[in-house]
C-alpha cells in the first residue's frame, strides 16, 4: 500500500520540542496550506491545517530552525491515532508524520533580526530540482 504525503505551507505557531522515556526527540507543529481554486471566473482560496510530527535527527534540527510563519516542503505519510475517552467515547486524529522537511521561501521578516545570529550553525536543505513542478500553482486542479 502506499502512503505518502507531498506539502507546502507556513507554521501557524513554533514548534513544540518533547522527549519519548527512550531519550528520542519529538517536534510537532502545525501548518496551514491553502488551494486556490477557481469557481466560474472567480478565484477562491481555502486554508487546510495539519499537524505535523517529526522523531529523532530530524525533530532536533527543526526545533532548532523553525519558528512560526516559516514556509516548508513536507515529505511524509498519513498517520491515524484512535483512543477512547473516559466516557467510552471511540475518537480519532490523522497527523502527517514527516520524513523530509525543507525549507523554503526564506526567513520570514519579523524572525530575521532574531535568527540572523543563528544563520551560521545549519543552513537549510537545498530543494531537489524536481521541486519546480510541485510549486508550480498556476495550474487549475480538476477537483
Amino acid at each position: 500500500m502506499l502512503n505518502k504525503v507531498f506539502l507546502i505551507g507556513r507554521l501557524t505557531r513554533d514548534p513544540e520540542i518533547r522527549f519519548l522515556p527512550s531519550g528520542t526527540q519529538v517536534t510537532t507543529f502545525s501548518i496551514a496550506v491553502n488551494r486556490r481554486f477557481k469557481v466560474g471566473e472567480d478565484w477562491r482560496e481555502e486554508t487546510y491545517y495539519f499537524d505535523i510530527e517529526t522523531f529523532g535527527n530530524l525533530a532536533e534540527r527543526l526545533g532548532r530552525q523553525l519558528n512560526k510563519g516559516t514556509q516548508i516542503l513536507i515529505e511524509g505519510q498519513l498517520r491515524q491515532d484512535r483512543w477512547e475517552t473516559s466516557s467510552g467515547e471511540k475518537r480519532s486524529k490523522i497527523k502527517v508524520v514527516a520524513d523530509k522537511v525543507n525549507l523554503i521561501g526564506g526567513i520570514p521578516r519579523d524572525l530575521q533580526s532574531t535568527t540572523a545570529s543563528n544563520a551560521n550553525e545549519e543552513s537549510p536543505l537545498d530543494l531537489p530540482e524536481e521541486i519546480d513542478d510541485v510549486l508550480d500553482t498556476d495550474e487549475d486542479v480538476p477537483f
